[in-house]
């Protein structure tokens, strides 16, 4: 029987490639999408019964929890949760409002928190190992420039994989996450777009910028992060427990 993996925010960037590598390494995968159509469209590349795409606001426990219950349901167990999806706002700290940073808590936060809670429910209601992934950031570990708010939040990340780590082990439940650099998706060129207005300078000027700053000289591309997360995912990490996993082409060293 092939294994079974929910990808939140699956449908674009990062996601989307782990989606692409979790199928090629066998995997029947879960999308969990804000957006349906973009999720539906995107699994519709792929055979039958390979991907199927499930519409879940990762800020709201009830569709989290609907999320893991209808992909057990369609494909009969868990065996990988990836808490993937994941917003963005480039603030300074006197101009974050109180609702920006409420977004940034209910998305990256509370979205990491009742993804691991769905998962270890229905990982012990199974009696099977199991693995939780999330996404952190190398903004979990070194805030940039305007990047306060959504740093605390990736922090946040760290802590909540350290925490179920400690407490779902002893079910056989790893839970690691990975951080991500400088790597180039339709969130990062949003990014990068925010930062040249505010520097007064082209986004492809910034873009040499970042990418200088890495020692292998070039932003990362999805399909990196993908790998990394395929790992995590696979039996030959099923000692790796409670990690954070850098993955930024040698830029901040941890």
């Amino acid at each position: 029987m092939k294994k079974v993996a929910i990808v939140t925010g699956g449908a674009k960037g990062i996601g989307a490639s782990i989606v692409r590598q979790l199928v090629a390494d066998g995997f029947q995968v879960a999308i969990g999408d804000y957006n349906l159509a973009d999720a539906e469209q995107f699994a519709s590349q792929f055979a039958d019964n390979q991907v199927k795409a499930f519409q879940a606001d990762v800020s709201k426990k009830e569709d989290v929890d609907s999320l893991v219950s209808q992909t057990v349901g369609e494909f009969g167990q868990l065996d990988v949760m990836i808490n993937n999806a994941g917003i963005s706002k480039e603030y300074p700290l006197l101009e974050m409002t109180a609702e920006e940073f409420d977004q940034l808590i209910a998305v990256n936060m509370k979205g990491v928190l009742f993804g691991i809670q769905a998962a270890a429910t229905q990982y012990i209601k199974q009696g099977t190992p199991g693995k939780i992934i999330n996404a952190s950031s190398v903004g979990g570990y070194k805030v940039s420039p305007n990047h306060g708010g959504y740093s605390a939040t990736k922090f946040a990340v760290r802590s909540l994989t350290q925490a179920a780590a400690r407490e779902f082990g002893k079910y056989g439940i790893t839970t690691n996450c990975y951080c991500p650099g400088y790597t180039m998706t339709p969130m990062m060129k949003q990014i990068v777009k925010n930062y040249s207005q505010q520097l007064h300078i082209s986004p492809d000027e910034l873009e040499k910028q970042k990418s200088a700053e890495v020692a292998l000289r070039r932003p990362a591309q999805p399909e990196d992060i993908a790998n990394v997360v395929s790992f995590l995912a696979s039996d030959k990490a099923n000692y790796v427990n409670g990690q954070a996993i850098v993955v930024d082409g040698g830029l901040i060293y941890k």
